[in-house]
């Protein structure tokens, strides 16, 4: 239904006072005729097209060629003369051109040092490294994708057979992709994906309990994937013993019931060590939080990304770890990472990550237009320029002080805002999060994704009432409620801080683990196939 509900009055959003659009936070939209009350950016104004939920409408006459203003920043030039009370779609702005990666501001801002939060924890599982999980699960890495199969079925039997008898092990999984072989394994960029795999195995929701299924003829051998004395031990098991491996080509297996008995009964001991695991008391600064978004609208900017930033700055005062990522996501907004950046060296990290990706895409004759999907542009955003705006502000007001490569894992003296470098592709930004030793997720969402990871817990946050109200068993929490007036972005941002903590104490299940939603890994493989 498009008329607009009684119950809520016309409602339009401006970001900044020198904007000239404004985006209609009515459910279904306005329709065309509708005249903007009181109290509302465009007051006065007769609406000259029906304008859906999210997106824009013009608060004066833009000329041709004039600047398009939303955030205070250009996300377009006007293609023809705009009237005000018009609908500003993606079809009326010329994209502005990105940003070049010379002349930025190098580490000019530098935020207000804010008071430690102090005496907040979680109970979390303490590993050999020092790091801790928030889930305890047995994770069985692949070599390659051949054997995906063998091993879901491996861990369908695992969870039938074994698992009820170990009730302080949380899952058991496989780690599936596809990579392995069939690439050109010694090609320079061939370390994004063979490091991202090995990282993934050691993180900490994993317990430092290590397994892995071959076959044995693949490119990525088990013992390039993960060398001796490469990783910690759980045990007191030879430091410099390479990974448990069950390869599934060796003679001893006759038939494939032999390789299924091999997989479990090698799984027995690793479960037996997980289950003798507990739970203790740790600071929140233990914490790993990636966050990203996916399936944004022009909300995700007003309510849900927000209000993740001010749980990101909360995180960091508590000496939490908060990543960040998206490389075309924040492409458009480079300035304010180089600006934000703790030293000259973290300016220049990212620089270097953005250039290397800009000239990534510039070998698949891609260019930054290509990530605004169509569920985006329904959403009301018009191009990457404007879409940017609105995915940065998850990260917050901290200084960036880390800077991570794809597939790179973080030191434990790499603490604060860590931008890193991913994709935006929701499912390889996740994955390459993972490896770098993420142990809690924050997912955003404006059109709505069942995006799930079965390696880590995944808080989903609707930016839209409409949306949480829909997918009511799906959405963990509705900031949609900032633009109802419901809340305020600081009330929001301390619900989610409380929330992150109940989640990572296993006190409560996210949605997405309650109904076993969970997606395989996608790794990022920029090294071409042979």
């Amino acid at each position: 239904m498009n008329a607009v509900s009684p119950q809520r009055p016309p409602l339009t959003l401006r970001m900044r006072d020198e904007d000239n659009v404004a985006i209609v936070a009515n459910d279904g939209g306005l329709p065309l005729g509708t005249r903007l009350p009181q109290g509302v950016p465009g007051a006065g104004l007769v609406l000259r097209d029906k304008v859906p939920q999210g997106h824009k409408v013009a608060l004066r006459d833009i000329a041709e060629g004039e600047v398009v203003l939303r955030y205070g920043v250009p996300i377009g030039y006007a293609l023809k003369a705009i009237p005000a009370g018009s609908w500003v779609h993606e079809r009326l702005l010329q994209m502005p051109s990105a940003r070049a990666l010379e002349g930025l501001p190098i580490a000019t801002v530098k935020p207000p040092t804010a008071e430690p939060l102090e005496g907040y924890t979680f109970e979390g599982y303490r590993n050999a490294d020092g790091s801790v999980g928030t889930r305890n699960i047995l994770a069985i890495t692949t070599t390659v994708q051949c054997v995906a199969g063998v091993v879901a079925q491996a861990v369908a039997r695992i969870k039938a057979e074994l698992l009820p008898l170990y009730p302080h092990v949380d899952d058991v999984i496989g780690l599936e992709h596809s990579y392995g072989c069939g690439v050109a394994i010694d090609a320079p960029d061939a370390v994004i994906p063979i490091r991202t795999l090995k990282n993934i195995s050691l993180n900490p929701n994993f317990g430092g309990e290590v397994m892995v299924v071959s076959l044995g003829c693949e490119k990525l051998q088990p013992a390039r994937l993960l060398p001796p004395g490469s990783f910690p031990i759980a045990d007191e098991r030879d430091a410099g013993a390479g990974p448990e491996t069950v390869c599934l080509q060796d003679d001893a297996h006759v038939g494939f019931m032999s390789m299924l008995d091999d997989i479990v009964r090698s799984a027995r001991p690793h479960l037996e060590r997980l289950n003798a695991r507990r739970r203790e008391t740790v600071p929140a600064g233990e914490l790993v939080v990636g966050v990203q978004c996916g399936g944004s609208d022009a909300f995700s900017g007003v309510t849900a990304n927000p209000a993740v930033g001010f749980c990101a700055d909360l995180l960091v005062r508590a000496g939490a770890t908060i990543m960040f990522s998206e490389n075309t996501e924040v492409r458009d907004a480079v300035e304010q990472l180089t600006s934000r950046a703790a030293t000259s060296e973290v300016a220049e990290a990212i620089v270097r990550e953005l250039g290397w990706y800009d000239r990534y895409l510039d070998r698949g004759r891609v260019d930054r237009a290509a990530n605004t999907t169509p569920g985006n542009k329904a959403g009301g955003l018009s191009n990457i320029a404007e879409k940017a705006m609105g995915s940065i502000v998850k990260s917050g007001s901290s200084a960036i002080s880390h800077v991570l490569s794809p597939g790179d894992k973080l030191r434990r003296d790499q603490r604060g805002l860590v931008y890193a470098a991913t994709p935006a592709s929701d499912f390889i930004c996740g994955t390459l999060q993972l490896a770098a030793g993420m142990n809690l997720h924050v997912f955003t969402t404006g059109r709505g994704t069942p995006y799930g990871l079965a390696e880590c817990p995944v808080v989903k946050v609707a930016t839209r009432s409409d949306l949480a109200r829909r997918w009511h068993d799906l959405m963990d929490v509705n900031a949609g409620r900032i633009a109802d007036g419901e809340a305020s972005i600081e009330e929001m941002g301390w619900e989610m801080f409380r929330l992150l903590l109940d989640v990572a104490s296993g006190r409560k299940k996210t949605w997405a683990e309650h109904w076993k939603l969970h997606n395989s890994l996608v790794l990022f493989n920029p090294a071409p196939v042979t």
